[in-house]
């Protein structure tokens, strides 16, 4: 996998060998996104069963759902990593055959998990691009490309898409504090695909939405529940205000795999909270910002209720409101 805390400055493949390795991996944020890091983990059961000393079925089982319950913890807001998770185990589960043939099985899963996600990721991105029109400048939170999936992308897949049908677009990059995964991911992204953009700092949005200066806006998430809440990035709630208080369409992208119909609102999301040195460690012209000693909160993630969703934008079509009903139809 790419570490993608290096980016843009160093391009670095980090290889791992073992799924503590894996689970390492995403809770250090060597990789994020909530498809690539259900992608990862299928590749960490993968990792455990070839290591599993266990030469019975119900002993490499045993294995399994151990490093399964390990690698579900290291990140808990995003969905993607349970369901790919589970549903490994449950076709594991119903295997019949040799301890070696079910190593070679869960690898196959695993690998027909990441290939699914690079086809569902086309499929959205499709869908998606109708959705924008030649000229609009388009605020972006986080990274949704190809970094944050297998390959191609949810939010910012879609503007890619649009771009490659040749619509003449803009993209206004959040930075995206307070790991900058804007100023450093998908500013490097779209600087790879040659589409225009331009860094802004997060409270930026708010002002260019005013001004008339912005058309669309578009972020991914991490989890989407029943009633149409989205949990994302930190940062998108006050986003998606500002562009429900300028008339600006706010568009959710993702698989129907991070769409949890088991949560009936936001408020049942866990929202997981990182390091405070995460939000301390600023430096100005080589020296520490913030004051020694100073406490900071971390969320990682922030719910925007789903009043302020225009549509929510999946492989299998566009929901729209109300998603109650409308998300039903998509999670097929």
């Amino acid at each position: 996998m790419i570490d993608q805390r290096l980016l843009p400055g160093t391009f670095t493949i980090v290889s791992c060998h073992s799924y503590l390795e894996v689970a390492s991996a995403i809770s250090d944020m060597v990789i994020r996104g909530a498809p690539a890091i259900g992608a990862a983990a299928a590749f960490g059961l993968a990792l455990a069963a070839k290591d599993s000393n266990l030469n019975t079925i119900e002993g490499l089982n045993s294995d399994l759902m151990t490093a399964g319950n390990k690698l579900k913890t290291a990140r808990p807001t995003a969905v993607n990593l349970a369901w790919a998770i589970d549903r490994m185990l449950k076709k594991v589960s119903d295997f019949r055959g040799s301890p070696d043939d079910l190593r070679r099985f869960v690898l196959q899963l695993a690998q027909e998990l990441a290939d699914e996600d690079v086809a569902i990721n086309k499929r959205i991105s499709a869908f998606g691009a109708d959705l924008i029109d030649d000229g609009d400048t388009i605020v972006h939170h986080c990274n949704t490309g190809a970094l944050a999936t297998v390959d191609w992308g949810t939010a910012l897949g879609v503007i890619r898409m649009a771009w490659d049908l040749g619509k003449k677009i803009h993209v206004l990059v959040d930075e995206t504090r307070p790991r900058l995964q804007g100023a450093r991911l998908t500013a490097w992204e779209l600087e790879q695909y040659g589409i225009p953009f331009e860094i802004i700092s997060d409270n930026m949005s708010g002002y260019f939405m005013r001004a008339g200066k912005v058309q669309k806006v578009f972020f991914g998430a991490d989890r989407v529940t029943a009633n149409g809440d989205v949990a994302n990035k930190i940062g998108t709630y006050m986003l998606a205000l500002a562009a429900r208080d300028n008339g600006i369409p706010a568009y959710s992208v993702v698989p129907t795999s991070t769409i949890d119909l088991s949560l009936a609102t936001g408020e049942l999301i866990p929202i997981e909270e990182r390091s405070a040195d995460e939000v301390l460690d600023i430096q100005l012209a080589g020296e520490k910002v913030t004051p020694n000693g100073a406490k900071a909160r971390n969320p990682a993630f922030d719910v925007t209720p789903a009043r302020l969703i225009s549509a929510i934008v999946t492989e299998n079509g566009i929901a729209y409101p109300p998603f109650d009903l409308s998300l039903k139809h998509v999670v097929k």
